[in-house]
């Protein structure tokens, strides 16, 4: 282990989880409150998506995103804000013609998936370098989207997270870092467990590792039960790690956690005792190459509550 480990929370998520954990926070307000409770509790960075607050159902309202990033900043916190563009790659198709979307899809152009993130400029977005089945349907970014997508966060002055899911999508990553769509010095996230990507196990992740650019900082998480042994595998690698109800419902097995704070604490107590320490906000901007946009630094940075 090498310097202070990162911790990101991942609070909610965009899958149909609500109804399984009453912590999951949905409204705008309960999202921005577990942000600020993760951040108490150790997490340097917030990775955030929206849901409805009526249904629990992801969303994709940019109306959703800009009051809980406004209610993160008007509270004085420093935390690092890492907002989704995961949603709107969603293809289902139809039963009886394959070409046409079945209930459930969400393909979205590249501009409808980027409206917030132009709207809020945070520190960090998300970027899924994927295409893949993802448990019973398709997540699908091709290469020109994902080209369109990275041409645009790089105008906004946003850091993209390489969200990456299985090793061809860290070698496209590389392509794409060659080819000057993603700036230097990259940043990637080794999503592990999901179904069906890479396996969340010590050999999976160290492989993934193995495929990154010299030198580029790197996060890395497993889903479920996988969640607690990859902070360990992450940190003792030299890596940055990530929890959160978006990953895991749990705190042990069979007992629901209580919130994103126990998660995070649970991954300090992990770091911590295998001799590590945990990176303050202010030190992941340091580690991750984030400085404040002009954007950011304006009175236009999302509004105010």
């Amino acid at each position: 282990m090498s310097g202070k480990t990162i911790i990101t929370c991942a609070v909610t998520g965009g899958a149909d989880t609500a109804d399984r954990n009453p912590a999951v926070p949905v409204t705008p307000v309960d999202i921005a409150n577990s942000c600020l409770e993760a951040g108490s509790a150790g997490a340097a960075v917030v990775h955030i998506h929206v849901r409805n607050p009526e249904t629990g159902k992801p969303s994709m309202d940019p109306a959703l995103y800009r009051e809980v990033v406004a209610r993160i900043r008007d509270s004085g916190s420093d935390l690092v804000i890492n907002l989704t563009t995961g949603p709107g790659a969603r293809f289902i198709p139809g039963d009886t013609e394959p070409v046409d979307m079945a209930p459930g899809s969400t393909m979205r152009s590249p501009e409808v998936r980027l409206e917030h993130v132009d709207d809020l400029r945070p520190d960090i977005c998300s970027l899924d370098v994927s295409t893949m089945n993802f448990g019973e349907h398709a997540m699908v970014n091709v290469p020109k989207h994902l080209r369109a997508m990275a041409g645009r966060i790089r105008e906004m002055g946003v850091k993209p997270e390489l969200e990456v899911f299985d090793t061809g999508h860290v070698l496209l990553a590389n392509q794409l870092i060659r080819e000057g769509v993603i700036a230097e010095p990259p940043l990637f996230q080794l999503c592990l467990g999901i179904p069906w990507g890479a396996p969340a196990t010590p050999e999976g992740m160290s492989f993934m590792k193995s495929l990154l650019p010299e030198g580029a900082p790197w996060s890395g998480f497993g889903i479920s039960r996988a969640e607690f042994p990859m902070v360990a595998q992450a940190a003792t690698l030299g890596g940055h790690a990530r929890v959160g109800l978006e990953d895991n419902l749990y705190i042990a097995r069979g007992q629901l956690a209580s919130g994103n704070g126990q998660l995070v604490e649970r991954a300090v107590t992990i770091i911590e005792s295998i001799g590590g320490s945990v990176a303050d906000s202010a030190e992941a901007r340091q580690v991750f190459g984030l400085s404040r946009n002009e954007f950011q630094a304006s009175d236009g940075a999302g509004g105010h509550l």
